[in-house]
């Protein structure tokens, strides 16, 4: 934990195989990212679709495809490997969903930087 890290939330509240959506910043452009999780393991990326460039959930927090083994793009398919970011099978294979840093301590998720950082991705 940095810092500037933010509390994005408790541990417990992020399920095994659970993912979550948040926004940090303020303005017309805040960073909109999310997690997930898979066992002990908590992964945070933009929420942006490399391949269309909007968001990849339609309702809010859901961000895996239906068997909870890959985030999925529910606006065309894409789906992606949760500890990598890469698409392996859709329009955008071999592209990658930018990673966030975040770090898991004192039972808390926190995004460890400054999330002005990643305002120009939005682009």
């Amino acid at each position: 934990m940095s810092a500037k890290s933010s509390l994005l939330c408790r541990l417990d509240e992020l399920s095994d195989a659970g993912s979550r959506e948040f926004s940090l910043g303020e303005g017309a452009w805040p960073l909109r990212g999310f997690l997930v999780r898979k066992g002990s393991n908590v992964f945070a990326y933009l929420n942006r679709c490399p391949h269309a460039g909007h968001p990849l959930n339609l309702r809010p927090h859901e961000f895996w495809d239906a068997e909870r083994t890959h985030i999925l793009c529910n606006s065309h398919g894409a789906t992606f490997e949760a500890s990598s970011g890469e698409c392996v099978q859709g329009p955008c294979v071999g592209q990658e969903l930018i990673r966030l840093p975040i770090s898991v301590s004192e039972g808390c998720v926190w995004f460890d930087g400054d999330p002005r950082e990643y305002a120009d991705r939005y682009a």
